[in-house]
């Protein structure tokens, strides 16, 4: 692993998505940083957001050139740019992701950077049946059955695995975190996956409590969150800290289960065994020419829950926030 001194040139991709606000004010606080080159599509000025370090450069993940030009005497590459929601077809969607994230570890490996951070999944281990519990980061990564993001997220791990052993100077540090949480998550496209997204915005712009409980079935399904400001210092320790390189799992403290989010939202929830509601997931799953929108159903097939003592215990984390905790400033 390559041990880095202060002075540091950190690019980063996508720094105004949830991740990037978490990731970039530390930055902008750490001494060891000297330079951030923020690359986005569209144009915005760091100065109004006070990140007075940040240079911005206009460039595009399916350009390799204008890459190039962004991590001129980068020493590390943050790529947290990614499409789960929108409009662009599921083409335009691949190349962005799959394509767009191998240019980005290509430019990265070409500009002589020494580390190379990527905001993966836990969407990347598949929601399968013979999944441990806790995972933990040795088991295999692998496609989900349906859903596309889960299918890209597992395939991009695999490919930058493939390409890192090829490129021994530029280490690869990959960050698992589960739906991440926060007060930058309101009306973003993280409250909730995907085409999901305009329920998560609608849930999640109203009061916090309804005005009377209402009662709600409640499948004891299981969930993990993070905030996204804990998202954020996992990424710095990638970008400075003195961890090895490899795959972590990142999560808020504590395990949460559809009754106790319902109760934060003020609902009276009717607690029913999940084998049910699991059983229907997958059967919707098998339905074939499944719209995009329902695929994203796989997710409630089979709870996936993290163990994260890896991250602690090599990286030197700490979550500040549980999951709790997490649920609730974004609802705040």
């Amino acid at each position: 692993m390559p041990v880095l001194e202060s002075d540091l040139t950190v690019a980063v991709t996508g720094p105004t998505g949830t991740f990037g606000s978490g990731l970039v004010p530390l930055l902008q606080a750490d001494d060891r940083v000297a330079r951030i080159v923020g690359i986005a599509r569209r144009p915005f000025d760091p100065a109004e957001r006070g990140w007075t370090k940040m240079e911005y450069r206009r460039g595009d993940v399916r350009d390799p050139a204008a890459l190039g030009e962004a991590f001129a005497g980068a020493d590390v590459v943050v790529h947290l740019a990614f499409l789960i929601t929108g409009n662009a077809s599921r083409g335009t969607t691949r190349e962005i992701n799959v394509d767009g994230t191998l240019n980005v570890f290509r430019a990265a490996a070409a500009a002589g950077a020494r580390r190379f951070v990527y905001a993966s999944s836990v969407a990347a281990y598949g929601w399968h049946p013979d999944n441990p519990e806790p995972i933990p980061e040795d088991w295999p990564v692998r496609p989900a059955t349906r859903l596309f993001y889960g299918q890209e997220k597992a395939e991009l791990e695999q490919l930058l695995d493939a390409e890192a052993a090829t490129t021994p100077d530029l280490a690869l540090y990959l960050l698992r975190p589960p739906v991440v949480l926060g007060p930058h998550a309101v009306g973003a496209k993280d409250v909730l996956p995907g085409p999901l997204a305009p329920i998560g915005r609608a849930l999640f712009s109203r009061p916090r409590r309804l005005p009377l409980p209402v009662p709600v079935l409640a499948p004891e399904l299981r969930f993990q969150f993070i905030h996204e400001d804990d998202v954020g210092s996992a990424l710095q320790l990638c970008v400075v800290g003195a961890g090895p390189a490899g795959a972590y799992n990142i999560a808020g403290d504590g395990v949460l289960t559809t009754a106790d989010v319902l109760r934060e939202f003020g609902a009276l929830p009717l607690p029913v065994p999940a084998a049910p509601a699991e059983l229907a997931a997958r059967a919707v799953t098998r339905v074939p020419f499944l719209p995009p929108v329902a695929e994203w159903v796989e997710a409630f097939t089979r709870p996936v829950i993290m163990d994260t003592a890896k991250a602690k215990s090599q990286l030197g984390w700490r979550p500040h926030f549980t999951g709790w905790e997490a649920l609730r400033a974004t609802l705040a």
